[in-house]
């Protein structure tokens, strides 16, 4: 599609709204920028970059004027103006599925319920040793336009790709992508697993024969998946020694075409992360000793099972990235410590029973917070795990775990919830949990 001179309406000013509205411009567009907001904090001015601005107005009244819809990920495909424009036949895109027709080099693009941002951010770790020119961006925080006017067909982009994102794509087809896992989340946006399924399914729609997918064999939903193209397996259950490029856990070791790659005590990775990552990296052609060397030295991502300090004998974690209950439990099954937990937090229509139902044998009380306290506390009295308490804030979440944990204790920050309740995103509410324990130290 030719972009100069079309008339192309982005809705939604944040970070990436913003950062397709000015590729979009610098490219000869004539774009409009919209938000519902009033005011919006802009990293440039719209003004000096030709793009006109309405604010604080529903775009379902002048939808006719525009060629092209671009929405951010944070806007519902069910909102009543995308599905008018739909009805118009008016394109609607995400910011993904500008950045990949934008996009001058290969991507490799990871989706999943859970580890995407580790293992996206090992990918591109890795990757660079591979190829110098390898930059990392998507849901993981750097929007994908805001980089491709500086890429060559020499780079390769390793993405993050969220299931709202994949909603909108269209012509979308990175040369490697990658699905970790899907578990339930975000059914207060997609309704239906099967709806949530179909969205992340959408990554490999446009498959060719040589297009690669690596999957979850461990997964029950990714392993009946079918794309086009060749699939790659990983697994920490199964030893996948016959089928072709797998890689798996043998005796304790990552393994793959019957090549030992290292031992998993080796790394302070999540093994299933350091299995897909492995797998994502093999199949983009880096060699077993640079995969090796990258997760043998990788400390993580912030915010993810981050260490944050011991203090008077007690450890404490911040795994506010644990917006999903799949996500907390993955936690929780890596101490082997008494832990105090503290979850709740914005509700996504999660069922928590699963996620309560493990408590017993790993949690030594918990501290609720948030929109959920009320609904989690129910569940606990349901199946009778009684050591839990209600807090009014965060802040008194910590100062309380800080009075029940005992030397040789865990105090987990780990909500299985979203953060939109009280805080701007998961990474405010991780830097808060961090400061509170910091302030009370």
């Amino acid at each position: 599609m030719k972009f100069s001179n079309k008339k192309i309406l982005v809705c939604g000013m944040a970070r990436s709204g913003q950062a397709a509205a000015l590729v979009l411009s610098r490219i000869g567009a004539k774009v409009c920028a919209n938000d519902l907001k009033k005011e919006i904090d802009w990293e440039y001015s719209p003004a000096e970059n030709g793009i006109e601005v309405r604010l604080g107005e529903a775009p379902d009244n002048f939808l006719d004027e525009f060629e092209l819809i671009i929405i951010s990920p944070g806007i519902s495909v069910y909102a009543p103006f995308v599905e008018k424009a739909k009805a118009m036949c008016i394109p609607v895109w995400g910011e993904a599925e500008l950045a990949y027709r934008l996009c001058p080099c290969p991507m490799v693009a990871i989706t999943g319920t859970n580890g995407k941002t580790t293992v996206t951010t090992l990918v591109g770790e890795i990757l660079k040793l591979h190829n110098a020119g390898t930059v990392i961006a998507g849901n993981i925080g750097i929007p994908l336009t805001s980089l491709v006017n500086n890429l060559s067909e020499e780079n390769i982009v390793v993405a993050e790709i969220s299931s709202f994102q994949l909603e909108t794509v269209s012509a979308f087809k990175p040369k490697i992508n990658a699905i970790l896992n899907i578990t339930e989340d975000h059914l207060d946006r997609h309704h239906t697993m099967e709806n949530y399924i179909a969205a992340k399914s959408r990554i490999f729609e446009n498959n060719g024969e040589n297009e690669i997918s690596v999957l979850n064999y461990d997964n029950c939903i990714t392993k009946r998946l079918n794309p086009r193209g060749k699939i790659v397996y990983f697994s920490t259950c199964e030893e996948l020694e016959s089928l072709p490029n797998s890689v798996y856990l043998k005796n304790g070791e990552i393994f793959s075409e019957g090549n030992a790659i290292l031992k998993i005590s080796e790394t302070k990775v999540m093994t299933e992360n350091a299995l897909a990552a492995t797998a994502i990296s093999l199949a983009a052609g880096v060699s077993l000793d640079k995969i090796a060397m990258v997760l043998r030295n990788f400390s993580g991502v912030p915010h993810r099972l981050e260490f944050v300090e011991k203090i008077n004998g007690v450890d404490y974690y911040n795994d506010s990235k644990a917006t999903n209950t799949d996500a907390s439990m993955k936690a929780l099954e890596t101490f082997d410590r008494p832990v105090i937990l503290i979850g709740g937090g914005y509700d996504k229509n999660t069922d928590f029973t699963p996620w309560v139902k493990m408590f017993g044998a790993k949690v030594k009380h918990l501290i609720l917070i948030g929109q959920t306290a009320n609904q989690i506390s129910k569940i606990c009295d349901d199946i009778n795990f009684s050591s839990y308490e209600k807090a009014d804030s965060l802040q008194k979440a910590v100062s309380r775990a800080g009075e029940l944990a005992k030397s040789g204790d865990t105090v987990l920050f780990s909500p299985a919830c979203a953060s939109f309740d009280m805080f701007k995103n998961f990474e405010e509410r991780g830097d808060m949990f961090k400061k509170f324990i910091k302030e009370g130290a």
